[in-house]
């Protein structure tokens, strides 16, 4: 049974479907057939026409492996390598002040007690 491809919203379908495009360019300038990448990444062709289509249901995995025969598994690491917005987050939470506890103050008798 084929996996059911997860919801995205359009901006993560465009973001998709431009990588699947990258991808397809990147096979042609190259001169690789469909069936050629599908045998070494040891996936089947209509997969492989998944992955050019953009098809979330693919599996990350899949992706590299046709990133790898590509020769563009590197560019990989580049993903999420300067989070700005977790480094800030991060600075953020390093310059919290810490305050002292109150100190607890015994009361005085009342007037009344004695």
């Amino acid at each position: 049974m084929p996996a059911k491809a997860p919801l995205l919203y359009p901006s993560q379908t465009k973001l998709l479907k431009e990588l699947g495009e990258r991808l397809r360019d990147a096979r042609l300038r190259r001169r690789f057939s469909v069936s050629l990448v599908a045998q070494r990444a040891n996936v089947s062709r209509p997969t492989i026409n998944k992955v050019e289509q953009g098809d979330p249901a693919v599996t990350l995995g899949t992706y590299l492996r046709v990133l790898s025969v590509l020769g563009l598994d590197k560019d990989l690491t580049q993903v999420a390598a300067d989070d700005l917005v977790g480094r800030r987050l991060q600075d953020a939470a390093l310059h919290v002040p810490r305050r002292a506890p109150k100190k607890k103050t015994l009361a005085e008798p009342a007037a009344e007690d004695m």
